[in-house]
Order: C-alpha cells, then structure tokens, then sequence
C-alpha cells in the first residue's frame, strides 16, 4: 500500500511525437530544465536501450523497429510495456515526458484506453521533410531515410493538445509554449479514445 501522502496524486504525462530528427529529444531536455517539478524522461531510446544489444543491429532490430514504420512482435511487447510503466509510474506519482513515434494506430489507441482520464498531454513535433532530412545527414548517429519513411505517418493516427515547429522554435521556445499549455487540462487522448 502507497504512504498517505502519495494517496489520490497522479502525475502530469506529456508525450512527444514526432519523425526521427524532428528534435524531440531537445525538447525534453529542455522541458526537464524549465519545468519546476521533476519530470522523468520515459521515452522510447530509454525503453529500446533496455534491450540487449543484439536487436539494436539487423537482423533482431527488424523485430523491433526495423522498418521505422512498423514494429515486429518484439517492438509491439516493448512499446505495450513503455505505455503501460508511464501509467503505473503516474499512478505513483510521477510526472513524466515520454517522446515517442506513434507509427502504429495500435499504439495511439492504447495510449487513448489508458491515459484517457488522466492529465496526459500529447503533443505533436512538426518539422519539414528537407530540413529532417538534413538534420539526419549531419547527426550521423541515426538510419538515413527514417525521417522520410515515418513523416507521412506520424501524425496520421493523432489529434494534439498542441502542435509545435522546430524549424521555426527554438526548443526552448517549443518548451515554453509546452509548459502554457499544461496550464489547461488535456483533451487529445480523450478525444481520440471516442472516434
């Protein structure tokens, strides 16, 4: 049983979807330095790194994210996971930001299933394909021809609370336009959870 004083607090969720590259990572970073109350990143490098370092390469990596449109079975338990640790970890709590790829309707829909009551904010990174694709170039750190594989369906499956450019924002700025936002409730898993 929880201490009297975790009893009935729920910590505030803000997911971050957006392309490979889009700058989602910034953003987190940034919102952990401005946001008052700690906030734990949860998000979805956290999560794969978990795994062993076999599926980080092909032919294991095919069954997690391979395709960076779609995930194999092993991506589907892991992502299932991530969605429902954020749950149990807010129920204790904590506030998390949690960036994520939502390439899958699955995903969204069980994130609209569990986050639909509580105050879970998704937010949408929004970037122009030749800009991510430039970012992609100069990072040398990510799979070429991600960003282009996930921009036409990124964005496909959801509704935001708010939507954010960082081609034209700073990730501060992105942040501190996140950070307006949480001083209204959220309505995007609600709204999604009733399509």
């Amino acid at each position: 049983m929880l201490p009297l004083f975790f009893a009935n607090v729920t910590g505030t969720i803000i997911f971050i979807n957006g392309t490979s590259s889009s700058g989602k990572t910034s953003i987190v970073k940034a919102l952990q330095n401005m946001l008052e109350a700690p906030y734990l990143d949860m998000g979805i490098d956290k999560f794969i790194f978990m795994l062993p370092k076999r599926y980080l390469n092909r032919p294991l990596w095919d069954e997690v994210l391979g395709k960076a449109t779609e995930a194999g079975m092993t991506g589907h338990r892991l992502f299932s996971g991530m969605h429902h640790a954020i749950f149990a970890a807010a129920n204790a709590g904590n506030n998390i930001i949690a960036d994520h790829v939502f390439v899958e309707k699955a995903w969204v829909d069980e994130c609209a299933e569990l986050f639909e009551d509580m105050l879970a904010y998704l937010i949408g990174v929004q970037c122009p394909l030749e800009i991510l694709e430039q970012r992609e170039q100069e990072r040398k750190d990510r799979t070429l021809g991600q960003a282009r594989a996930q921009h036409d369906l990124i964005h496909k499956f959801t509704i935001y609370d708010l939507e954010v450019d960082t081609s034209l924002l700073t990730q501060e700025e992105c942040a501190q336009k996140i950070i307006e936002r949480l001083k209204t409730p959220p309505t995007a898993f609600k709204s999604l959870k009733s399509k």
